[in-house]
């Protein structure tokens, strides 16, 4: 039997490898390693790409928050808001540049920001938002906007799974103040190793990042403030810049897998399938079904079942799709406010119930462009036998 993985990047080389190949080859033979035309090439298409007037491309998608909040000048004494259904990272450039993050559930239906909530948690102390465009899904940026707006607080965008979606028209990353950007291997669009980028229509910003990512210098070894090392290698930008010119055939690639999927698995007893916002252009990172099957939450077919609880029926689907060679995926198990690094600041069971919950149920299914109409029918079918089998 052979296994349908969650990602599977080797089919992505097999189409493209002999335009990688060359660009990479050239560059080698160039001897520049670092910098240069190639980094330069790629953030002004990545710019334009988006929609943004400046472009800044660093490390990771980490290093592209942090460096987002240093530029605003975000430290001890402020608060951030974000949600606590995310990657750690989106917390914890928070607390790496000293200031704290204050959460806010989120809305079950899309995994972001609930915005209704937002108003209620802002302080004299908040600074900024960073709403995360999670699974490739955009927040609902017009309410961001206008909270923060009339709050007077800076929006940075976490678009480190949405590169290439889009709100009422406008591609994220080019609506809040700063938008940040990961090229980790299994993004949307990734590189063959680590990288991101920050996008911004502030000239000053921009100017600040490109100063803090190079150890806080504008000229060479002069230092005007303590940064840090975060450049995008050469080999890794020429790189990106073939597959940005795939990128929207592969997102479209990923909407079609999407809509099969919630075309066969919508009806299903006690799976939930994810929902895209009007006006929002869904690019499809991971296609994430919530699972309640018993316990509290339903019965399943004629009589219980042995399970207890939405989070043994998660893990007892995954285990057995796993035998029946399909692999799946759970993101997140543990809510961030949850993580022992933050048991400091005395987050508690229950304060972010819909978020809790949720963490209990997702189950991340094979989602990857090249991933055929027979392997996802297998997905499918085989979630269809699992499922029979409480029924019996």
């Amino acid at each position: 039997m052979i296994n349908i993985p969650p990602l599977d990047l080797t089919e992505q080389y097999t189409l493209i490898g002999d335009e990688v190949n060359a660009v990479v080859l050239e560059l080698l033979a160039s001897g520049r390693y670092i910098g240069g035309p190639p980094v330069k090439d790629f953030e002004e298409q990545f710019a334009h790409y988006i929609g943004a007037d400046y472009c800044v491309a660093c490390n990771s998608g980490t290093d592209a928050l942090y460096l987002a909040l240093r530029a605003l000048d975000i430290g001890a004494g402020d608060e951030v808001i974000t949600t606590p259904f995310t990657f750690f990272a989106t917390a914890e450039v928070i607390s790496a540049v000293g200031a704290t993050p204050v959460f806010v559930d989120i809305d079950p239906d899309t995994f972001n920001l609930d915005t209704t909530q937002l108003a209620a948690v802002i302080t004299d102390r908040t600074r900024a938002i960073i709403p995360v465009h999670l699974f490739g899904q955009p927040a609902d940026m017009t309410r961001v906007m206008a909270i923060a707006d009339a709050n007077n607080l800076f929006v940075v965008e976490d678009c480190a799974q949405a590169t290439g979606a889009e709100w009422q028209g406008q591609r994220v990353g080019s609506i809040g103040h700063i938008g940040c950007f990961s090229f980790f291997p299994t993004k949307n669009l990734g590189a063959c190793g680590d990288g991101g980028a920050i996008t911004t229509d502030d000239p000053a910003v921009a100017d600040r990042i490109r100063a803090l990512r190079e150890h806080g210098m504008r000229v060479r070894y002069y230092h005007d403030e303590i940064g840090v090392t975060s450049r995008l290698d050469a080999i890794q930008a020429v790189i990106l810049q073939v597959k940005l010119r795939y990128l929207d055939r592969w997102n479209q690639q990923r909407r079609d897998i999407a809509d099969r999927y919630t075309q066969s698995l919508s009806l299903l007893p006690g799976i939930t399938t994810p929902r895209t916002l009007e006006g929002a252009v869904h690019v499809w990172h991971q296609y994430t079904i919530r699972l309640a099957l018993c316990g509290e939450h339903r019965r399943c077919g004629a009589q219980p079942c042995s399970l207890d609880g939405s989070k043994q029926c998660r893990n007892w689907l995954r285990e057995q799709l796993q035998t029946l060679g399909v692999s799946s995926m759970i993101y997140y198990p543990v809510p961030v406010h949850l993580q022992a690094a933050y048991s400091r600041l005395g987050f508690r069971p229950g304060q972010f119930p819909v978020t809790e919950q949720v963490a209990q149920e997702v189950l991340s299914l094979p989602m990857f462009p090249e991933l055929t109409i027979e392997q996802q029918q297998r997905v499918i079918d085989a979630i269809k036998e699992c499922l029979a089998t409480l029924k019996s």
